[in-house]
């Protein structure tokens, strides 16, 4: 005799309390209990389908507070499972498709909003690339300006201080030529007279 729950591999995850289908029996698990009757919820390929499980099975825990919290409870009795369909129903099937369909549509819609942004950065970086190109034109420009204005008032300055520097010179020169006459009159010539 095989065992029902043999293939444990394909144990759903998912699954929600269902009512007996039509012309089909109750049955008692290997501890002699009812089973219960159990529907698929797992996105798979035996979604929407029901089976028999037992109620002392190993996944059906008692219900706990916090997810953190297990409170204790003793060791499975009995691992029995049995399906009740052996096809998917047409609600399944078509729900599976508009999942596969909307998986399809949301993931080609984000890859496109994706590439949109891509392409989006993409031009505010060249964008921001102009600008720093433009600003640094303008400022190289400003640059060469002031440099520009800065060796003009360079020249302007040494023209004035060359100017300055003949002027004093010439003065100089003057105050020379003065001093010489002065002291090669050697008391030649009229002298203030003084008075008491």
């Amino acid at each position: 005799m095989s065992l029902p729950c043999s293939d444990q591999s394909i144990r759903p995850k998912k699954m929600k309390s269902a009512s007996l289908p039509r012309r089909v029996e109750a049955v008692r698990c290997w501890c002699g209990d009812l089973c219960k009757v159990k529907e698929v919820e797992d996105f798979s390929d035996w979604l929407g389908m029901k089976f028999f499980m037992c109620a002392n099975y190993e996944s059906d825990p008692p219900e706990c507070i916090s997810p953190y919290i297990r409170p204790p409870y003793p060791p499975p009795l009995c691992m029995y499972y049995r399906w009740i369909d052996t096809e998917m129903t047409d609600w399944a099937v078509t729900e599976i498709r508009q999942r596969g369909r909307r998986a399809w549509a949301s993931w080609d819609l984000e890859e496109r909003r994706e590439k949109a942004e891509a392409e989006e950065k993409a031009a505010q970086k060249k964008e921001w690339e102009e600008y720093c190109v433009e600003q640094r034109a303008f400022l190289d420009e400003m640059i060469r300006k002031n440099q520009e204005e800065k060796l003009q008032q360079e020249e302007v300055y040494r023209q004035r201080e060359q100017a300055h520097q003949a002027e004093r010179e010439r003065k100089r020169e003057r105050a020379r030529a003065a001093k010489a006459a002065e002291e090669a009159s050697d008391g030649k010539g009229k002298h203030p007279r003084w008075t008491q």
